[in-house]
Formats: structure tokens, C-alpha cells, sequence
């Protein structure tokens, strides 16, 4: 995967990465649906913990507007098993180890690149690119946006 940043209007490029599970996820499979991938710093940390519990609140609204959703981080399967457990979060959270996700959607860091970014992407059923949210400060903010941007486009 090549680095370049993602614009409003593009097209998802096609990925496969894991799941918790060590599952491939095929990002082409998901048709016809809203897709909101969030990428988030670390498993179990303060901010973190907040957003994805954010999104797990949300997530009746999320699939009632017709949206998948996956959280994305470096962390290993492993980690992203016992994070998921512990918090009970309804979607699956995918392992970016490499960071190649990262780099094919051209997510910022944080912190003159000290920390991963904390930015949620948001497609149509057609695959493509509707709103980018940015904010390591605000993780609540991002299922709000993520909600306001499928409604806008439905």
C-alpha cells in the first residue's frame, strides 16, 4: 500500500486487513451500506475507552441509518480481543500493525507525529468519501459527526 491522502468524493480503495479474531476483513464486500472506519490511537487507553463506548451507545442508531462500522489501530488481534470484550463493542475492531491502513487513506498523526491520529472516515453505499472527522481531543464528537454526515447523505 502506498501513502497518499484520501479526498471528499473518492473512492475507498480496496484493502484486506484482520479482524480481533485474526479474520481477513475484504473491505469490497461491504456493499450498499454506509462504512465508518475510526482510527484511534491505543486499546484500553482514556480517550479511547470513551470513543469506542461512543460508538457501541450508538451503534443501534449506526445500523438503523444503515452503516458498518470498524475501529481501527496498531494494536495486535490479541489486544483488540480483550478490548473489545471488556467494553462489549458490537463491530469489530481491525489491526492496522503496520500501519499500511493507515498510510493508504493518508491518516495525520498527532503531536508532531508522536501519536496516531484520531480521525474517522465516513463512505456512502457507493464506496465513497463523504466526511473525514479530526479530533484527538474530542473522541465523543466523532459518533456525532459519523451520524450527522449518514443523515445528511441519505
Amino acid at each position: 500500500m502506498t501513502e497518499r491522502k484520501l479526498r471528499l468524493g473518492e473512492k475507498l480503495p480496496h484493502f484486506i486487513i484482520n479482524d480481533e479474531n485474526r479474520m481477513p476483513v475484504d473491505i469490497s464486500a461491504i456493499k450498499g451500506k454506509f462504512l465508518v472506519l475510526y482510527f484511534y490511537p491505543k486499546d484500553d487507553t482514556k480517550g479511547c475507552i470513551r470513543e469506542a463506548c461512543s460508538f457501541r451507545d450508538s451503534f443501534s442508531k449506526l445500523l438503523e441509518a444503515g452503516a458498518v462500522v470498524y475501529g481501527v489501530s496498531s494494536d495486535r488481534p490479541s489486544s483488540h480481543l480483550q478490548f473489545k470484550t471488556k467494553y462489549e463493542l458490537p463491530f469489530s475492531l481491525l489491526s492496522d500493525t503496520n500501519g499500511e491502513l493507515r498510510k493508504l487513506l493518508g491518516v495525520p498523526s498527532d503531536l508532531l507525529g508522536l501519536l496516531p491520529g484520531r480521525v474517522t472516515y465516513i463512505f456512502n453505499p457507493e464506496g465513497r468519501l463523504i466526511k473525514v472527522f479530526n479530533s484527538q481531543l474530542s473522541p465523543e464528537k466523532h459518533v456525532q459527526e459519523a451520524l450527522k454526515a449518514i443523515a445528511a447523505n441519505s
